[in-house]
């Protein structure tokens, strides 16, 4: 193993400098790098690394290295070159090949040489990752052909378009216009193959390469960027390749152990808080908000941050003559995380024509770009502290430690309503970044885009948006700063890709109302459906039309054309004619299929099609909730519920999804996960009185019952007392009486046939506590039974006072709950409306109505019974004796009923009573 450690050494800081160029500039003074064995081997490394350093990616790929890896010498022809998709497919396949060849080449290979022969390929493979970047992320934009290796190739379009097809296999498409795509395409295969070798365990794992997961991550993270949609088969490699990053270097320790004596003073921390944030921005990227804060917060601690926010007096404007607060961040940096190696705060060169570029920007608005703030002394209402512009003196802070407190932007977006508070929630972190004298040229490009967005909000600053965002597209195409200047953190930062940055130029133009510009940028990224909404603005619907079939005529085989023509015209054939030239692989035109089946109420083969397309991505936000929808309507429960599911698991804050939920359990018969699905969908969903009066049934069920009377009494707010449920209200009286102590004395009262003993607990036969004048004892209630019959009288209290729909019913369950807190004369008031309320001239040829009044009455002269032999008085007695001689008059009809005989039976024992003793 010594042997082998001076080998282990250079492989490693092979590595270290590839990580290192995404990291800082490269150094004016280069270190000599050792070259242990096989100086050609060396030698090449060295060459392509220093390509790589000062950004000429094209020369690393056009390098010796290249024509040894990919034998592109004249004894070793590919196959037959020609625009084809085909011809695209066996050249590329050609090339792994033959890189899988150079990594085999010779058996009797050190380990050294092999491990050697891994970097060179891993060299190639950065070189056409970063070359992509350039192209379409940080520019400037020319400058590359099309093919990332020497071929005779550089004008076959159709090869583009298979690598197009390649990066849409994820299951998404493209989100506009990007070039170079066989740049990302190359670099993914190679790295993949390469993968695949280590794994087979065909080369050595003496000499381990543990940055290759790594730049998996960010290829595969950048593919996921530039696609129109998520990709769950990328977010499941993502989630691996990430994992084995972390479980390498997510620490200071596991990196200065895997890179021993090549680390820079600080570099360790910065390389830990750098692979945090790639994380952190993954895991935004698929909206998990509690992991990508997770990994933004060990970024910020590696990177030696505490961010806090302050208020400080300022002036925000430039009329302003009295301070008012302001929030500010608070940044605490610790001196020993500060990496200073090649001096990490090295400004671009553009960094004085952006200030300049702002300082304009600034005149077309009297908001300040950043808030004059007070000084903190004794002179601080006179003297305001920054310069002409606002700028205010704050701490110094490194690159790092800059894309941090961006990404704190990020975080903010995701975990907050899309208001105007969330923008100025963000405003102290811009800010914090505006102030700053030296910025990287991402990091500065990230900041102003994070602004447009803020100001582009505020009517008083639309304008000076509008302003700075035509200069960033401007900048982002400029020569200067170099590209190598660019390159640094470009991976940390959620930098947009140029087409989804033209892509808000457009949107925000047109917002503007500078439709016509705004037309000719998204006819240029190809953004139909933008462009067709442009069209429809200016009432053109037809130019669209027109516009679209003239594209389709130069390229028929573009499945994107034949969505955007079918959603214009509403015309099935041209999704399935899209579907037929992307050889069944276009889900969005399976997801328009599955929407018209839809409308037409096929639900069955609405069904089918949803399916089919959420299998291709099972990450489309909205696909899973049409999925189930679909399902519900074609009566398929268990699909319906798995589909409901799976949209809540990837947006949780889906309501909707999750009534359905708690609607199907409700119909299967699962009580207790109905309730908890109920509980989140009334997160979201509070003010429909439907889901409060479900939520109630269900919490019944499962004896919650405070939680059934917090929603009944929602269901009588959001209804202005109009709603009432006496099923419901039945259901919770019962399962209040039910946790009454009974007694012998006397049975509850009823409003129907069932038998109240069976739905009473027993009371503890020892009980110290009964009262024999009453029904129940009120000493041996519980506390929680106390607070239930508070809240039930509360509830019928409301209905009673208001009256609406305060039906027979409901006054015998009023009646219930005077009985229950032994206030007789009040349950029979209540009992008293309650058959008054059954009374009239229909009750005497209705045998149902004759049945609940005779009910109610015998229940009425039960009480006026019981208060007679409490209180010794006959008064009640004789009202008890007059009303039931008159239904007794009255119901002659029904003579022959129980109901009848129990009345007569009630009448002859009140008569009994009233005779002298």
């Amino acid at each position: 193993m010594s042997t082998l450690q001076p080998h282990i050494n250079s492989i490693r800081s092979y590595e270290l400098r590839l990580i290192r160029s995404t990291l800082s500039p490269p150094p004016s003074d280069p270190l000599p790098q050792s070259q242990p064995s096989d100086h050609h081997l060396h030698n090449l490394i060295n060459a392509i690394l220093a390509s790589i350093e000062s950004g000429s990616y094209l020369q690393a790929l056009t390098s010796e290295s290249s024509s040894l890896v990919f034998q592109l010498g004249h004894d070793s022809p590919l196959p037959q070159l020609d625009n084809s998709l085909d011809s695209a497919d066996r050249v590329y396949s050609e090339l792994l090949d033959r890189a899988e060849l150079f990594i085999r080449y010779d058996s009797t290979d050190s380990e050294a040489d092999k491990a050697s022969r891994v970097v060179l390929v891993l060299c190639i493979a950065v070189a056409a990752f970063l070359g992509f970047t350039q192209c379409n992320f940080t520019g400037p934009l020319e400058g590359l052909p099309r093919c990332p290796l020497p071929l005779e190739a550089g004008e076959f379009t159709e090869w583009d378009n298979w690598a197009r097809n390649q990066l849409m296999s994820a299951g998404s498409d493209l989100l506009g216009k990007f070039s170079n795509l066989q740049y990302i395409v190359f670099a993914k295969m190679l790295l993949m193959r390469m993968k695949d070798l280590l794994f087979q365990g065909t080369t050595s794992s003496t000499i381990e390469i543990r940055s290759l997961s790594w730049w998996l991550a960010r290829i595969l993270l950048l593919q996921q960027r530039i696609l129109d949609g998520r990709s769950s088969s990328l977010c499941d490699m993502l989630h691996v390749y990430i994992g084995q990053a972390l479980q390498h270097f997510s620490s200071s320790e596991e990196v200065k152990s895997y890179w021993v004596s090549n680390l820079r003073d600080g570099e360790s921390l910065a390389i830990v808080s750098m692979l945090h944030l790639e994380a952190g921005i993954m895991e935004y990227a698929y909206g998990r908000v509690d992991s990508c804060k997770k990994h933004f917060e060990s970024a910020e601690m590696a990177s030696g941050l505490q961010l806090s926010v302050t208020g400080a007096l300022g002036f925000r404007t430039v009329h302003q003559v009295e301070p008012k607060a302001q929030r500010v961040l608070v940044t605490n940096t610790s001196p020993s995380n500060n990496f200073n190696g090649n001096d990490i705060q090295k400004c671009d060169s553009s960094t004085h024509e952006a200030n300049l570029h702002q300082r304009e920007s600034s005149e077309v608005s009297d908001i300040l770009i950043i808030p004059k703030l007070l000084e903190n002394d004794d002179n601080s209402k006179t003297r305001p502290q920054g310069s002409e512009n606002g700028v205010h003196i704050t701490t110094s802070l490194t690159a790092t430690q800059q894309a941090v407190i961006l990404a704190h932007c990020l975080l903010i977006e995701k975990s907050s309503r899309q208001d105007e508070l969330q923008r100025w929630d963000m405003a102290p972190y811009i800010e914090a970044i505006d102030s700053q004298r030296l910025s990287y040229f991402i990091i500065r490009c990230f900041c102003d885009i994070l602004r447009i967005r803020w100001e582009s909000s505020r009517s008083r600053t639309k304008e000076r948006a509008l302003l700075l965002m035509e200069n960033m597209v401007q900048r982002i195409y400029e020569s200067s700063p170099a590209v190598a200047e660019r390159t640094p953190l470009s991976c940390g930062v959620y930098m947009p890709s140029v087409p989804a940055l033209r892509k808000e130029y457009g949107e925000l133009l047109v917002r503007c109302g500078l439709i016509g510009e705004a037309l000719k940028v998204f006819e240029d990224l190809e953004l139909w459906d933008n462009l067709i909404h442009c069209y429809c603005l200016l009432e053109k619907k037809a130019t669209a039309v027109e516009l679209i079939r003239k594209r389709l005529s130069e390229r028929p085989n573009d499945p994107r054309l034949w969505c955007s023509l079918g959603d214009t015209t509403t015309n099935d054939a041209c999704y399935e004619k899209a579907l037929e030239v992307s050889n069944n692989r276009s889900a969005r035109a399976k997801r328009s299929l599955a929407r018209s089946a839809y409308n037409r109420g096929d639900y069955e083969t609405s069904k089918i099609l949803w399916e089919s397309a959420m299998s291709m991505n099972s990450m489309y936000p909205d696909g899973w909730f049409a999925f189930g929808a679909a399902a519900l309507k074609a009566r398929d429960i268990e699909k319906a519920l798995d589909a409901f599911t799976r949209a809540v698991q990837l947006d949780p804050d889906n309501g909707e999804a999750w009534n359905n939920i708690a609607c199907l359990h409700s119909i299967k018969k699962k009580s207790k996960e109905a309730f908890i699905a109920f509980k989140e969908a009334l997160k979201f969903k509070r003010n429909s009185w439907q889901l409060w009066e479900n939520y109630s049934h269900v919490a019944v069920e499962v004896g919650n019952i405070s939680q059934a009377l917090e929603g009944a009494q929602m269901v009588l707010d959001l209804s202005k007392n109009k709603r009432v449920d006496v099923e419901l209200f039945e259901k919770i009286t019962r399962e209040v009486e039910s946790r009454l102590p009974t007694t012998n004395s006397l049975d509850p009262l009823t409003t129907d046939n069932e038998c109240n003993t069976d739905q009473c607990c027993i009371a503890d036969a020892g009980s110290e506590h009964a009262k024999q004048g009453s029904g129940v004892s009120v000493s041996g209630r519980s506390r929680e039974t106390e607070q239930l019959i508070s809240l039930l009288g509360k509830v019928l209290q409301q209905i009673v006072k208001h009256g609406n729909g305060c039906g027979p019913e409901i006054w015998g369950l009023y009646a219930k709950w005077h009985r229950i807190n032994d206030d007789l004369v009040m349950c029979s008031e209540a009992l008293l409306k309650q058959v008054r309320s059954l009374q009239g001239s229909d009750t005497w040829k209705d045998q149902d109505r004759f049945q609940k009044l005779a009910k109610a009455s015998l229940e009425l002269c039960k009480v006026y019974m019981e208060i007679s032999s409490s209180s010794g008085s006959k008064k009640e007695l004789f009202t008890a004796e007059m009303h039931l001689k008159n239904i007794i008059k009255q119901a002659q009809s029904f003579s022959n009923t129980e109901e009848f005989r129990d009345i007569q039976a009630c009448h002859d024992e009140v008569k009994i009573k009233l005779q002298p003793n």
